[in-house]
């Protein structure tokens, strides 16, 4: 694929039809053989990175404009459409009578499986073909074997080792000492037009804890592993032999479903969030000027799969997640580094618009006053990872006003980083008008770790599948208490 040219800008159809991950294929399109990008020496390795970057970014051609600044499309997910979306979340499905009358912690994970999740590659397929396999994954994970022939999963491949993979030879992550021999013998294959194989890039991927189940365990042992912070578990037959993969989402949707079967569980749904003390305080979140690359590296550094997006006033004004790479995997859309945070919403919202006829504009937030049946629905509809929590006395609340029950027991929130005066005017965006200052997260392991402990079971904390996720770069924000957990609130 030809490079744009300097006087040339692409098209939203231009990033659509480029071929995917082009730039891991081949040198005339590999973005670090396009830069050159010389070898990392370990003695420099912080400067070799920046340089990287600036190399990078200094060789961007026009940044494309956001299809919303030239066009209008007339939105048919209007804005009461949305507060409709808000006030009522959409209602559970018909519940499964298999389950009726039934104690779900006695349910064998078998019984909920669907056999065609299980997507495979091998360590020496290319990352390429491994991301059009994992386009194709409803749990958004690929499993890896040694070859063709293996039944059993040595590891993973999801969109956080793409994002990872896309930054290093991007030149934009910092990497860690250990990785940059990897990295020069990764971009040295790429000039040289070979291949890049999951082998190759796995060194550069931090993994959690590969946890398997047989398919008779019952569903309280894999809520235990779900709400100790692990994303999925596996699910083998008595030879080991790989039978299924049950993810955090995968179980939320069925408690959704099933809920009215488990009165443990279905009556927790009418509480509201600060009742339960679920959630936390914890945010990390991006200014909706800040570059997309610097999004990328926060979520990579600090392994989170979605960071918010605010305005200068901390309101959320939109989320991106690193399933969003998928719209980052060719040359055509390289530009799209250099440019904002709101820009590349933009350019989502308008893929989204084209692909299903109408404009879309993803709800992720929840306040304290919402309801854990409010949160579920959300988290269901969006298929995410997690909601962000708003302040509730916003000027523009997300949801109708809610009697207070008592006061806040939320973590004040600590002093506003500065941000640029030249930010982009966020507010501009239709989901800033439904919004608040952002406050707290909700997550899914939080909602599992929550069911666990109200049904009796002892799940791992969390926090140690947190840390193992994060990178040691030291660009990340750790702050400590005395306890040495992070303090009440983290933004960036």
């Amino acid at each position: 694929m030809d490079s744009l040219s300097p006087t040339t800008t692409a098209s939203p159809r231009d990033y659509r039809e480029a071929s995917p991950l082009s730039l891991s294929s081949n040198s005339s399109s590999s973005l670090s053989a396009k830069h050159k990008l010389p070898p990392l020496q370990p003695t420099r390795a912080t400067s070799s990175s920046s340089n990287n970057r600036l190399s990078f970014v200094e060789g961007l051609r026009q940044v494309p404009p956001s299809p919303r600044e030239h066009r209008v499309r007339h939105s048919s997910f209007s804005h009461p459409a949305i507060q409709d979306l808000i006030s009522h979340p959409p209602s559970n499905k018909p519940a499964n009578p298999k389950f009726a009358g039934r104690e779900w912690r006695d349910i064998a994970v078998g019984e909920i499986l669907n056999p065609d999740d299980v997507k495979w590659v091998e360590l020496d397929s290319s990352v390429e073909d491994a991301t059009m396999v994992l386009l194709k994954s409803p749990p958004n994970v690929v499993l890896i074997r040694e070859n063709s022939s293996a039944k059993t999963a040595i590891s993973t491949f999801d969109f956080n080792d793409l994002n990872t993979y896309l930054l290093m030879v991007t030149g934009i992550a910092k990497p860690e000492e250990d990785q940059i021999s990897i990295i020069n013998a990764i971009r040295t294959k790429s000039q040289q037009g070979n291949l890049i194989t999951i082998r190759d890039i796995q060194p550069l991927c931090r993994k959690e804890t590969l946890v398997n189940l047989t398919s008779d365990s019952n569903l309280a042992q894999g809520i235990e592993v779900l709400g100790s912070g692990i994303h999925q578990f596996l699910v083998t037959d008595n030879d080991g032999d790989v039978t299924g993969i049950v993810s955090q989402l995968q179980v939320i949707e069925f408690f959704w479903s099933e809920g009215v079967n488990f009165p443990t569980i279905d009556r927790l749904y009418a509480l509201i969030l600060r009742d339960l003390g679920v959630g936390s305080q914890q945010i990390i979140s991006i200014n909706s000027d800040a570059p997309l690359s610097d999004a990328l590296r926060l979520m990579n550094d600090e392994g989170l799969t979605s960071v918010a997006v605010v305005d200068n006033g901390q309101n959320v004004v939109g989320n991106i997640s690193t399933r969003d790479v998928r719209h980052l995997t060719s040359t055509a859309s390289a530009p799209l580094l250099g440019a904002s945070c709101m820009h590349f919403i933009s350019y989502i919202l308008n893929e989204k618009g084209v692909e299903k006829g109408r404009d879309a504009v993803p709800v992720f937030h929840v306040t304290p006053y919402s309801t854990l049946a409010h949160t579920v629905a959300k988290l269901v509809a969006t298929k995410s990872h997690r909601m962000w929590v708003v302040d509730s006395g916003s000027p523009s609340p997300s949801a109708p006003s809610t009697p207070l029950l008592g006061p806040s027991h939320s973590a004040h929130a600590m002093p506003l980083s500065p941000v640029p005066s030249s930010a982009v005017p966020a507010s501009a965006m239709a989901g800033a008008r439904i919004s608040g200052r952002l406050n707290g997260v909700i997550s899914l392991t939080d909602i599992l770790n929550l069911f666990a402990k109200f049904s009796g079971l002892h799940p791992a904390d969390p926090w140690e599948q947190r840390m193992r996720r994060r990178r040691s770069s030291s660009g990340s924000i750790r702050p400590t208490t005395e306890s040495g957990r992070p303090s009440s609130e983290i933004r960036r």
